[in-house]
């Protein structure tokens, strides 16, 4: 379409750049001032530096017994997903991940052999998980549990109490903990965000964050695993992992020199989130948009860069979220994610980023709602030609 001429707004993916956003100049100044230093090769775990800046901050934030031997630095936090699992899972080895979930975690289990099994974060929940829920769902094969805090795509912070239920669960049945927290800064109307590591004691813990999301640098592709908790019983697993960042000989060396700086430096991001910041205005666009919606229905994101926005099934009977991404792409040049894209069993969600700025978002959400509106109009059509053709029946 855009090879047609045609200029197509893309909310489906959250890249800040795109959106105008820009990393920290100090961290561009530090890969600059360290060029020289970035030719060769460096270890496969991560520069020393990086890790160690790692480090410190899980020990600010009262995680204990992390040393730089515990830290990988990856191309992203996608390269270290695939190889953590890749160092995990034999055949049929099962994950349980959130439904919705950031599609890369599904993929990546079944991709290395393993079985996704997805445990519900229902809307009417506000997309908080259910921990005894959670523990049904676990069997002999279960080897791990992934917790995306802040979430993507639904933008759900959970409650302290809810992590620790969750915490007790893997240490009862072994099982290891993968900690998204790529979003762990991006937080709305005070919630407070609780570090998994903080709370995983006698299981294994891997911290997985990066460069991305909250320092705006996503091209930049540097993200980290710390690992903490039972370290004793994890060499098998660490060793693994090390043989397998061998194999690609390391991550990308000059945006390594960006992480001691943006993590030790001035938090820019909560310029951005706090009232009157452009994240903070976005959603706050998202928000009333929905409010004025007679179709569209949202549990409010308290942290990360989306909203997993809900159509009422009742105003619109049969909607699907697919056709429905399609058709706004093709009628009005808006580009959206379904919300089957995130494994979740019913067809009435879709995500949108909170990027743009608010005056775009106002934009989209009048052709959502002008296309909803013609939806509407079809069923009311639909409806009343049914109620024709059962009348005439009547009186044959």
């Amino acid at each position: 379409m855009e090879r047609l001429g045609h200029e197509i707004i893309s909310l489906n993916i959250g890249n800040p750049g795109l959106f105008g956003f820009r990393a920290p100049e100090t961290m561009r100044l530090a890969m600059i001032e360290n060029l020289g230093a970035s030719e060769a090769y460096c270890h496969q775990k991560g520069i020393f530096p990086a890790r160690e800046a790692v480090v410190m901050q899980q020990q600010a934030r009262g995680v204990q017994g992390v040393s730089a031997e515990e830290v990988f630095i990856g191309n992203g936090v996608s390269e270290l997903i695939d190889l953590v699992l890749r160092a995990m899972l034999n055949d049929g080895d099962e994950v349980l991940v959130p439904g919705p979930d950031y599609p890369l975690w599904t993929a990546a289990v079944n991709l290395n052999r393993g079985k996704a099994v997805h445990y519900p974060c229902r809307p009417e929940d506000g997309f908080v998980p259910d921990p005894q829920a959670v523990e049904a769902l676990i069997t002999r094969r279960t080897r791990a549990i992934v917790i995306i805090n802040p979430n993507n795509p639904t933008g759900a912070v959970y409650p302290r109490a809810v992590l620790e239920r969750l915490a007790r669960i893997a240490e009862k049945h072994s099982l290891v903990v993968l900690a998204d927290e790529i979003y762990d800064q991006i937080l709305y109307d005070g919630a407070e965000f609780v570090p998994m590591a903080t709370l995983v004691q006698d299981t294994l813990c891997a911290t997985m964050s990066g460069l991305s999301k909250v320092y705006r640098a996503c091209g930049y592709r540097v993200g980290w695993a710390s690992f903490s908790g039972r370290l004793r019983s994890a060499g098998e697993l660490l060793t693994a992992l090390e043989l397998l960042s061998s194999l690609r000989l390391c991550s990308n060396v000059p945006a390594q020199w960006a992480v001691q700086t943006a993590l030790g430096g001035y938090q820019s991001i909560k310029e951005l989130t706090a009232p009157g910041g452009r994240l903070h205005d976005s959603r706050a666009a998202i928000l009333d948009a929905v409010n004025a919606s007679p179709y569209l229905q949202l549990q409010a994101p308290l942290g990360a860069l989306y909203a997993f926005v809900g159509v009422d099934a009742s105003a619109l009977p049969g909607f699907d979220d697919q056709a429905f991404a399609l058709d706004l792409l093709e009628q009005k040049h808006v580009l959206v994610a379904p919300g089957v894209s995130f494994n979740v069993p019913y067809r009435n969600h879709f995500r949108i980023t909170n990027l743009p700025h608010a005056a775009t978002l106002r934009t989209v959400f009048q052709r959502m709602d002008e296309l909803l509106a013609t939806y509407a109009a079809g069923a009311q059509a639909d409806t009343g030609a049914a109620r024709v053709v059962e009348a005439a029946g009547r009186f044959k």
